[in-house]
């Protein structure tokens, strides 16, 4: 199991709960993606990120196969601009 875990900061804030419902509109969709869980910044101190993306797949290539669908790089071309700064961590974890 590979867990894709991405912490997104935005040029503006409110732009963060847009993305979250985007990005869980992607269940369902993308069959690479086993679970997804996409969660907002409560405590907003100087050092907080505004949006933190989970999400697991079977392995490597299931994590590509959910970068390169189409539904995930028509949100991809929405979300970019909008990016301050962007942070990823790709683990391996048993179960």
């Amino acid at each position: 199991m590979l867990s894709h875990v991405v912490l997104m900061t935005f040029t503006d804030a409110d732009d963060a709960a847009k993305a979250k419902d985007l990005l869980e509109g992607l269940v369902g969709v993308v069959p690479q993606v086993r679970t997804l869980q996409a969660h907002l910044d409560e405590l907003h101190t100087p050092v907080s990120a505004h949006l933190c993306l989970i999400t697991t797949h079977e392995d490597e290539a299931d994590l590509r196969g959910y970068q390169e669908h189409p539904a995930h790089l028509e949100l991809a071309q929405w979300l970019r601009p909008r990016l301050a700064a962007r942070t990823v961590v790709d683990f391996s974890r048993a179960g």
